[in-house]
């Protein structure tokens, strides 16, 4: 018979990480725990095992604190018998959470056609000075409700090569997606030739995007006082960031690892929060005067980040005094162990910001919907990007008070949702020194948690009280009461856009 996979799950006392925290756990959990610090071994009982007491056959990855969650390896065969022998810890699966970013359109199958091999040839190059433009993904729809289309990467020469079974094709939408350096491109209704060219707009860095319409361009010690922890990717490097530390709670992967995994997602994160450049040689974030720490929970080359390492890293933003959590990530349903970490930092005086997802309207996900954290929908501005450029397809209605203020089509909305912020065509820093353009509730979130810091900086009575509840819930209270309505429907905006 074939031995049982193993699983991951996460050990938790009743309440809380870590027993003893918020309400105390029984003396019997906490021993239990205490036991698996010295309990690093495969699927066997060994005599540390043995010697602890531990009859259930599992291996401990990593750990939050002596007495606290434990990541662990079992079968599932194995869930059982640890319940019976340890009633009063909470057994909780491990899940992935992804980056807020909003989605961009792929092809789910190739067009029907008789000359399906042949090939479009095209050349990506910059409007500024026609240079060839590598690594750009090309991506055309001929029926885009259907998803039906091709795709393929620019070589060094800019070139890029659709297999949409001719040599000239009508299609419905084309995209052009540039990592750093340029706008993305759309074109709607277009045929497509072999040798065609297209052209990126490269980024201008004082061009005034939906970011700086909003909240125009902030002061160096704006945010001053201010400790804001990014939990996300991993930030820099980059001239524009100043990193005063953090740590990498990946399991097997080195602490100290907190710069970006190479994603640049959190890069972007924090350059809206705190980046001190100057245009038109940099970008200024909304409060670059914040002491600023990073918190990396994606490993290399890895898309998800586990609800472990999440709940790890705002354990550690605790410790380290972070007043403001930023989470621009999101997944599905609720999750204890992510919950008792948000419970946890709002009792230590903490503000968890989190982004509400990009699934084109549907439900806030958590753990933005989680009842202890402020969720963040996108706000988007017509005027504030370029013509020709793929956030024209981020524009839906209903429209604000101005009417050229919008919801993106891609945030998630709901009864959850507590602040909006600018999320469509941000302009901000990427690995190695570069800038990227940026859409998504993981771009407007940091705009909420800069818009904060902001104003909570110059609150020195708040900031210096008790980290406690009383501490976290004030903070929450000043932030929601210093939204202004756009005039959309509280369940797109809630209080609105912090004015500050």
């Amino acid at each position: 018979m074939p031995a049982t996979p193993v699983q991951q799950f996460i050990l938790l006392p009743p309440r809380g990480l870590s027993a003893g925290e918020v309400v105390p756990s029984t003396a019997f959990v906490n021993s239990f725990l205490l036991s698996l610090e010295g309990v690093r071994v495969a699927f066997r009982r060994d005599r540390k095992a043995v010697a602890a007491g531990i009859k259930t056959k599992l291996k401990v990855i990593d750990s939050i604190r002596e007495n606290g969650a434990k990541l662990v390896e079992m079968s599932p065969d194995a869930v059982s018998s640890l319940q019976a022998e340890q009633p009063g810890v909470r057994i909780v699966p491990v899940v992935y959470y992804y980056p807020a970013r909003a989605p961009r359109p792929m092809p789910e199958a190739a067009p029907k056609a008789a000359g399906a091999a042949l090939k479009i040839t095209l050349q990506v190059v910059s409007k500024a000075d026609g240079k060839a433009v590598s690594g750009a993904k090309v991506v055309a729809f001929t029926d885009f409700a259907s998803r039906l289309g091709a795709s393929a990467t620019t070589n060094n020469k800019g070139i890029a090569s659709l297999s949409l079974g001719g040599a000239s094709k009508k299609v419905e939408r084309l995209y052009v997606y540039c990592e750093s350096g340029f706008w993305n491109a759309l074109k709607r209704n277009v045929l497509l030739k072999t040798g065609g060219r297209i052209e990126l707009l490269p980024i201008d860095l004082g061009f005034t995007d939906c970011l700086r319409h909003f909240y125009g361009n902030s002061p160096l010690n704006a945010g001053q006082g201010i400790t804001v922890g990014v939990v996300d990717t991993g930030v820099g490097p980059h001239n524009d960031l100043k990193v005063s530390g953090g740590e990498n709670t990946v399991a097997g992967e080195s602490s100290s690892d907190f710069a970006d995994n190479g994603e640049g997602h959190g890069t972007h994160v924090a350059g809206i929060i705190a980046a001190h450049g100057t245009a038109p040689s940099g970008v200024r974030g909304l409060a670059a005067g914040v002491t600023l720490r990073s918190y990396r929970v994606f490993g290399k080359g890895k898309g998800g980040a586990s609800n472990f390492a999440i709940a790890k890293a705002i354990d550690h933003a605790v410790a380290d005094g972070c007043d403001l959590i930023n989470m621009s990530l999101g997944g599905g349903g609720a999750d204890e162990a992510l919950h008792s970490a948000i419970a946890g930092a709002r009792a230590k005086g903490a503000l968890i910001i989190v982004a509400s997802g990009n699934d084109g309207r549907q439900p806030v996900s958590f753990p933005a919907s989680d009842s202890l954290a402020l969720a963040v929908s996108a706000l988007g501005r017509k005027g504030t990007f370029p013509a020709g450029v793929t956030e024209l397809g981020d524009v839906a209605s209903p429209f604000g008070t101005d009417k050229a203020n919008f919801i993106a089509e891609f945030s998630n909305v709901g009864p959850e949702i507590s602040l909006n912020g600018p999320g469509v065509g941000i302009i901000s820093t990427f690995p190695g020194g570069k800038y990227a353009v940026m859409d998504g509730t993981s771009m407007a979130c940091p705009a909420v948690t800069g818009a904060a810091a902001k104003l909570l900086a110059v609150q020195p009575a708040l900031l210096t009280a008790a980290r406690d509840q009383t501490r976290s819930d004030k903070m929450a209270h000043e932030v929601l009461k210093a939204a202004v309505s756009l005039g959309f429907p509280p369940t797109l905006e809630g209080q609105g856009l912090i004015k500050v």
